[in-house]
């Protein structure tokens, strides 16, 4: 499945100066880690982002987020956010800011 290349590359200046980071293909997309724990990504033209058990109602009662689901059941945890929720530079830096968040918040893998 390809992703959206141009959201990957507004991700990763966003992430650049983050200590830990790599990617990694996963979701049939592009995932963001930071020490090893994914904080966000990217699939398809949906932005994905990890922001906790204890984030997922707040995340999911902003505009344009959903759950993520692949397999018929939600991953609790994890959103899916379309593409009006991130189309400006500071509703995409709000939400990788969430994601980063979460995976910093977590030992290294």
């Amino acid at each position: 499945m390809a992703f959206d290349e141009a959201l990957a590359g507004r991700i990763r200046k966003l992430m650049a100066s983050r200590e830990g980071l790599s990617e990694r293909r996963m979701f049939g997309g592009l995932a963001f880690m930071l020490g090893g724990n994914m904080a966000c990504g990217v699939t398809s033209k949906d932005l994905m982002v990890r922001v906790g058990p204890g984030a997922y109602d707040d995340a999911l009662a902003q505009p344009h987020a959903r759950p993520m689901d692949f397999t018929g059941r939600a991953m609790k945890g994890m959103v899916f956010v379309d593409p009006p929720g991130y189309a400006t530079d500071e509703g995409l830096a709000a939400w990788v800011e969430r994601g980063a968040a979460f995976a910093g918040s977590l030992p290294p893998k």
